[in-house]
């Protein structure tokens, strides 16, 4: 047992050693995917990652994290990435926060980006931060975002798909069904909008579509290649007995070879990276392989049904420190380089894991497991053939100054002799060190935007990487290695020399892990675009003010009102307080039925209870006073449940006693149209008190005129003149009370009592 359990111990650690050591190679791998500048027109500026200058842009750009574009007057710019299209109109700023296999984070501090996803995986996203939201994108649409010059307010338009809007504290779903603008960044005030009709940005942003939807080039490659579209008008398809379906430009120049019309550009994480001048120049560039067919150039894409992988140049270097070319002025220092061909191995000058190694490759070209691992684990491939390197013209040469400067390649490309090349060694890297030029490109100085278009704070979803150290920074060692990029570890330890803009992010807090699932709360109905309410959160529920129905464009703040805000029973339409139903409830759409506080009492009316003796008259209520729960001796109240009072006594025997005086003026507090009602009169109800008996001298029916004499119970004695009270005098509004049964007796016993005198005296007489 102790020999097993050391055993068990040995191995649980070296297969800790072991994953360890395997995430780290992961965290090293740099992304597989790039966005490209793909398209430019009119003054569009770039700012590398982690600089301060701004050039003029190049197409076929790759773009990274920490990179910025400028679009001026007048401007378009179209960037791809993945699945989606990212087009910016005048006026734009956008800078790339994040990018990986994951996410596409972008930064849009003002402008309009009209984005649209053809492709996203399950676990990929994109997420655009704004100064008052972030919008994440999770399904494949057409959208726009547009933010004002001055950062105060967003629009979000979804034309077709579905996203997420987050703020602090909020957290809501965006669909086609409605547009809108929110102002500051919780999400709580926002307006509704009508989606904008189609203009000349949103037109050439279609046109731009249906290059993809219809593309013939699509069959062929991957649908992670980016640029494959511009293949279509610029070469043709054709079916090779080897390689099968290949490429073949159809307007080069005599002599042309890839890796030619170009030039050499540093970008980190992976080194030196070939910028094709050509407008689909982009996907032969970076992926697949390049072959020659009896004179004729073809590009070999990688399988099809194979995610791509993105690399910096399918190339092979040619030479070492000391190769040399000779030019006008003498010798110097030359680098030189190949295209790669069909089932060769492409070895990254960056520090890759083994899994990145085998995708990188596999994904790029038809090549067997066995060549993949034996490269894999031999640095040394002096001996290796490669098929293109023995093509006449396929080794280009320029000066290192040249390369360095980032310079165009055609321009600088100096002939080298079949000898010179056989006799040089083959290398995975250019053994030459960057310099500030190189990281900028050899182009010209470019537009800068506005001082505060970048520097706005934005919010967002996902914390975005730490801002790039920048070139200044990384210089020294760079040089101490030529040729080889930073990793990732050696970069975090880096502090940047000079102040690299950094966006100052607020990350949202996440109240949930999982995507909101509520829209924003909706307008009543009718309510034209313009009449939004808001809510701080999807998890509060909270009162809002109803909005005015037709104002256009009207701010609802949401949140708890104010001290300020009016009584919600007042705010009450008609309709609500005509149907019994809905009484008691304060009725919103979009919100929960919130209960409102009680009505304030009347002080200067009190209400006063009845005398004990006047309980019995309860009992005699109508049949239609009792049929009616509303109208019954109930505590009533708006939002609050009907009591029940307390039954009265019974005593049957005692007469019917008057209310006092001071308890009159509750039935001048009755309604309208509780007087209109005969059975409701002399009730004395009033909402939230309880109904005054009706008042009566005797249970018994009363006497209506031109009926004969009443019949008197016997068990009920005569009440005497003294105990007879007073009627009461009729009050506004109310019907003449009917003399009782009791009132006729008292004339009755007169009568009789003279009668029985007189018969008396004649007996007498």
């Amino acid at each position: 047992m102790p020999i097993q359990s050391l055993r068990l111990r040995a191995f649980a650690f070296v297969a800790g050693v072991a994953v360890l050591a395997f995430s780290g190679w992961v965290g090293a791998d740099p992304p597989s995917r790039v966005a490209r500048l793909g398209y430019a027109t009119g003054a569009v500026s770039f700012s590398p990652a982690g600089e301060s200058d701004w050039v003029q842009a190049r197409i076929n750009r790759p773009l990274t994290a920490g990179d910025r574009l400028w679009a001026d007057t007048g401007a378009r710019v179209e960037i791809q990435v993945g699945g989606a299209v990212v087009r910016m109109s005048a006026g734009t700023g956008v800078s790339v926060l994040n990018l990986d296999d994951r996410i596409t984070q972008l930064q849009l501090t003002q402008g309009t980006l009209n984005i649209r996803v053809r492709r996203l995986d399950p676990n990929q996203m994109i997420e655009i931060n704004t100064p008052n939201l972030a919008f994440s994108l999770r399904q494949p649409g057409t959208y726009r975002v547009a933010v004002d010059p001055d950062g105060n307010a967003t629009d979000i338009v979804v034309r077709r798909g579905e996203g997420e809007v987050y703020g602090e504290g909020a957290a809501y779903v965006v669909d086609p069904r409605q547009a809108y603008r929110f102002m500051g960044t919780d999400l709580r005030e926002y307006q509704y909008i009508d989606a904008p009709r189609l203009d000349e940005f949103d037109r050439w942003s279609s046109d731009r579509d249906r290059s993809y939807e219809n593309s013939v080039s699509a069959r062929y490659v991957s649908r992670d290649v980016i640029g494959y579209q511009d293949l279509d008008a610029n070469g043709t398809w054709r079916v090779d007995a080897n390689y099968g379906n290949v490429w073949v430009p159809n307007r080069v120049a005599a002599g042309w070879a890839p890796y030619r019309d170009g030039h050499w550009a540093w970008i980190d994480p992976w080194g030196w990276t070939w910028v094709d001048d050509a407008p689909w120049g982009f996907a032969v560039s970076h992926y697949g392989r390049w072959t020659n067919l009896s004179g004729t150039w073809g590009w070999v894409p990688g399988p099809v049904r194979s995610r791509a992988y993105y690399a910096p140049a399918l190339v092979a270097f040619v030479g070492g420190n000391n190769f040399q070319l000779a030019i006008s002025s003498g010798n110097v220092g030359g680098v030189a380089w190949f295209p790669l061909g069909p089932r060769e191995v492409y070895r990254p000058a960056y520090t890759v894991s083994r899994g990145y190694f085998e995708n990188i490759n596999r994904s790029n070209t038809v090549i067997s497991n066995t060549v993949i691992n034996n490269y894999y684990n031999n640095t040394n491939i002096t001996n290796v053939v490669y098929a293109n390197r023995q093509v006449s013209g396929a080794v280009i040469a320029v000066p290192k100054t040249a390369f360095v400067q980032s310079q165009p390649v055609s321009v600088a490309a100096v002939r080298v002799t079949r000898d010179m090349v056989a006799s040089a060694p083959v290398a995975v890297v250019a053994p030459v060190a960057p310099t500030e030029r190189s990281v900028r490109g050899a182009a010209g100085p470019g537009d800068k935007p506005p001082p505060r278009a970048f520097e706005r704070p934005l919010v967002a979803r996902t914390a975005p990487p730490a801002a790039h150290v920048g070139f200044a920074a990384q210089e020294r060692q760079l040089a101490s290695k030529p040729g080889k990029p930073l990793d990732a570890d050696a970069r975090k330890e880096l502090k940047p020399e000079a102040a690299a803009p950094a966006p100052v992010v607020n990350v949202v807090a996440r109240t949930r892990e999982a995507p909101p699932t509520m829209r924003p709360p909706p307008a009543g109905p009718g309510t034209k675009p313009g009449n939004g309410r808001g809510t701080s959160d999807d998890q509060k529920v909270t009162t809002t003010t109803p909005a005015v129905s037709g104002a256009p464009n009207t701010r609802v703040r949401g949140g708890v009102p104010s001290q300020a805000t009016p009584p919600i029973q007042a705010a009450q339409p008609p309709e609500q307080r005509g149907k019994p139903e809905q009484r008691g409830q304060v009725e919103q759409r979009g919100q929960p039925v919130a209960t409102p506080p009680a009505p304030p009492r009347a002080a200067a009316q009190p209400q006063v209870a009845p005398p004990r003796a006047a309980r019995p008259g309860a009992a005699a209520q109508s049949p239609e006073q009792r049929g009616k729960p509303e109208q019954r001796g109930q505590v009533e109240q708006r939002g609050q449940p009907v009591a029940t009072p307390p039954a009265p006594p019974r005593a049957a025997a005692q007469p019917q006693v008057a209310p006092p005086r001071a308890a009159r003026p509750v039935a001048a507090a009755q309604s309208p149209e509780q007087r209109g009602k005969p059975e409701q009169r002399g009730s004395g109800e009033q909402r939230g008190q309880p109904a005054v008996p009706p008042l009566r001298v005797n249970p018994e029916p009363a006497v209506a005129a031109g009926q004969g004499k009443p019949q008197i119970p016997a068990a009920a004695p005569n009440p005497t003149p003294a105990q007879s009270q007073p009627a009461p005098q009729a009050e506004p509004g109310r019907q003449e009370r009917k003399p009782a049964t009791g009132e006729s007796n008292g004339k009755k016993k007169d009568s009789d009592e003279q009668k029985r005198e007189v018969e008396d005296r004649k007996r007498k007489g």
